[in-house]
């Protein structure tokens, strides 16, 4: 069994993962924190968990979490989580993060688009990204997992077969998409406050998104040359789910029968990615592990969607899955 802790268990990616974890087989909850004024019994904390769990989130401590678990899901802030991640890496725990502490290798293009220095350049070098469809054997080593972002998870799903066959032109291509509000956190800005996503739909990040780094650097890696991405973010009046639309240039005329048979055969042995006829819609994966995707040819261009769920395949679904590698474990456990 393993024993899993989870640091930042206040929040949505926290909720989700208690969730998903309290179904799992094989791993059992056994350590809960949070900042001080977050803390509490969990199914007072988050209701849906009453009568189901009955730990406490607490504050952290290093010297009562040694010992006492085998993994942590790091769900704290961006910035804030380089500041723990070695002290549970000390403590003896492998450790999923997900925040963008570790994803980007670049340090300098880190410290640009999040505006700090990075303090823990040792455990970044050895970090492993947490896409499993791409770098499921790397991660069965690892002792740190960066989990991606969930605009990158939808958008390099997207994509990964083209730049893998090298059927597109990697200088120009563009990613829009569309999250939910529960994308922004449990603590939104003014823009993701209900009375301004209701009813609402708007851009943001425009040609500045944090994620826009993180897609190209894994493009890249998979394409095996530099890829050049557009990526706009916009956000719609629904809950939760990420809708992706990205757009490139082929190298060749293909048929949009072509484009489908090279995402089935690509994605065939894998258990959370779905082919589909038609465009995906974000209600078809809510609350799943799950992600839809439909590749075409339109007026020249290859058009490809996909649709995640942000808070599951885009976090902690990602996560567990990830966590599962990690152990040896049935990649599907837990999740659904």
């Amino acid at each position: 069994m393993i024993r899993v802790a989870i640091i930042g268990a206040s929040g949505y990616t926290g909720a989700e993962s208690v969730r998903i974890i309290l179904r799992h087989s094989e791993a059992k909850l056994v350590y809960l924190t949070a900042l001080a004024e977050e803390c509490g019994e969990v199914g007072e904390v988050f209701p849906q968990f009453k009568g189901r769990c009955d730990l406490q989130i607490e504050p952290l401590d290093f010297d009562k979490l040694s010992g006492l678990a085998d993994v942590a899901l790091c769900c704290l802030p961006h910035k804030v989580s380089m500041g723990f991640v070695p002290k549970l890496l000390e403590a003896g725990l492998k450790v999923i993060d997900f925040s963008a502490d570790y994803r980007l290798k670049d340090i300098e293009v880190y410290e640009k688009f999040y505006g700090v220095e990075h303090t823990d350049r040792a455990n970044l070098e050895s970090a492993v990204y947490g896409l499993p469809e791409l770098f499921r054997e790397q991660m069965k080593d690892a002792e740190l997992v960066a989990n991606p972002g969930c605009y990158p998870t939808g958008a390099l799903l997207a994509i990964a077969p083209l730049l893998k066959e090298a059927v597109v032109k990697t200088g120009s291509i563009i990613v829009n998409a569309v999250t939910g509000s529960s994308g922004a956190g449990k603590n939104p800005s003014i823009k993701f406050h209900f009375p301004n996503m209701n009813e609402n739909f708007f851009a943001y990040g425009v040609g500045s998104h944090r994620h826009m780094p993180e897609m190209e650097q894994i493009a890249s890696q998979i394409a095996g040359c530099d890829v050049q991405i557009l990526f706009q973010p916009h956000a719609g009046p629904f809950d939760r789910g990420i809708l992706s639309t990205v757009y490139c240039q082929p190298k060749a005329k293909i048929s949009s029968e072509k484009l489908s048979k090279l995402y089935k055969d690509f994605y065939s042995s894998e258990p959370f990615v779905q082919i589909c006829e038609d465009g995906p819609a974000v209600k078809d994966v809510a609350g799943t592990n799950y992600c839809h995707i439909f590749v075409t040819c339109a007026k020249g261009r290859i058009v490809s969607f996909s649709a995640i769920d942000n808070l599951v395949k885009g976090a902690s679904g990602q996560a567990i899955q990830n966590m599962n590698i990690v152990f040896g474990l049935e990649e599907t456990l837990g999740l659904a």
